[in-house]
């Protein structure tokens, strides 16, 4: 169900290093602003986020199981406009946020979080790991561990939030909420493998998929034309 779209579709990459949660969500909404004037064009944020917890439209507040802990880490909760339940952000996390128009994909909601789910499947094979999909539930899963959470938001198909992998997170965090309201465990790269992963080498890599699997022609540019304070 990769994009149903003939033509390489220009887009842009911004690999931005570690933003916070807030810092990241308003330059999304500046850039979905633009991108629905057709003032930039499609664009993608790779990223990692400080410790965070996040919970979308349809989270729970009993999924935070400790929030004293999480207070005591000074981990914030944080509500924000994405689609799905709570889950952790942190460094060694790979966060992937597209600014995409889907019209000109010719992709619908449930083809664009199959897209996203295919990226990062894509990506987690040439690594040797076999992901996939669980009936039901979003997200990308290793046997019955999540590695890869989905969220995404969508204004006259500008989309917004997106895609989280799990490279090389602390996940001890995890057991402080039921990420996404699953009550399944979470796993990284760096845990399935034994060894060191190059979150430049995954970032490199999430791009090809990426281009891959939408039909993209992406080019990295730099961050200071994203302009603004990051």
């Amino acid at each position: 169900m990769a994009s149903g779209n003939k033509n390489i579709l220009p887009c842009r990459a911004f690999r931005l290093g570690i933003v916070d949660y807030e810092k990241a969500l308003l330059l999304q909404n500046r850039l979905a602003e633009a991108r629905g004037k057709e003032e930039i064009p499609d664009t993608l944020l790779l990223l990692q986020h400080p410790p965070v917890v996040t919970m979308g439209k349809s989270g729970k507040a009993q999924n935070v199981l400790s929030p004293q802990v999480l207070e005591s880490k000074n981990i914030k909760v944080i509500y924000t406009d994405r689609g799905g339940d709570v889950t952790y952000h942190g460094p060694g996390q790979l966060v992937l946020y597209p600014i995409l128009n889907l019209r000109a994909y010719r992709l619908s909601v449930p083809g664009y979080v199959w897209n996203l789910e295919e990226t990062a499947i894509r990506l987690l094979a040439s690594y040797g790991i076999a992901a996939g999909r669980m009936e039901k539930l979003r997200g990308v899963w290793v046997g019955q561990e999540k590695i890869a959470a989905l969220g995404v938001h969508l204004s006259r198909w500008i989309s917004k939030h997106g895609l989280a992998l799990n490279v090389s997170t602390d996940l001890d965090p995890f057991s402080l909420i039921n990420p996404c309201g699953t009550g399944r465990r979470a796993t990284s790269m760096a845990a399935l493998l034994a060894r060191r992963i190059s979150m430049d080498e995954v970032e490199e890599k999430m791009i090809r998929s990426f281009g891959e699997v939408f039909g993209a022609r992406i080019s990295v540019e730099d961050p200071k034309a994203l302009g603004g304070d990051l």
